[in-house]
């Protein structure tokens, strides 16, 4: 399992358009392209001068599967977000491989 996870830092001023924007528009557009089993999105508990961060993280099967979204829908998707909050975000992306799952 491959966990691509997208850390945002939003400006205050434009956060509750950015949030509606993500849980509305943008998640479930990645969503529908079919590659990933599931999305969150988590808000980063620490105090930050001049935005607000959060932790967007999908889980698909493989690295062949995400490679398949980075090289097909990735840049359209990415260019959406900068087109519509350009100056008023940092985002950075990392990929985790998920070595074991615990359960309760």
């Amino acid at each position: 399992m491959i966990i691509y996870n997208v850390t945002v830092n939003i400006d205050y001023d434009v956060h509750d358009e950015w949030l509606s924007w993500m849980q509305e528009v943008h998640i479930p557009e990645v969503m529908e392209t079919g590659l990933f089993h599931e999305a969150r999105i988590a808000k980063i508990l620490a105090e930050e001068e001049g935005g607000k961060s959060y932790a967007i993280q999908y889980l698909c099967e493989s690295m062949e599967v995400y490679e398949k979204y980075r090289d097909h829908f990735a840049p359209v998707m990415q260019q959406k977000h900068t087109s519509k909050f350009a100056g008023k975000f940092v985002a950075f992306r990392t990929l985790l491989k998920v070595e074991n799952s615990f359960k309760k």
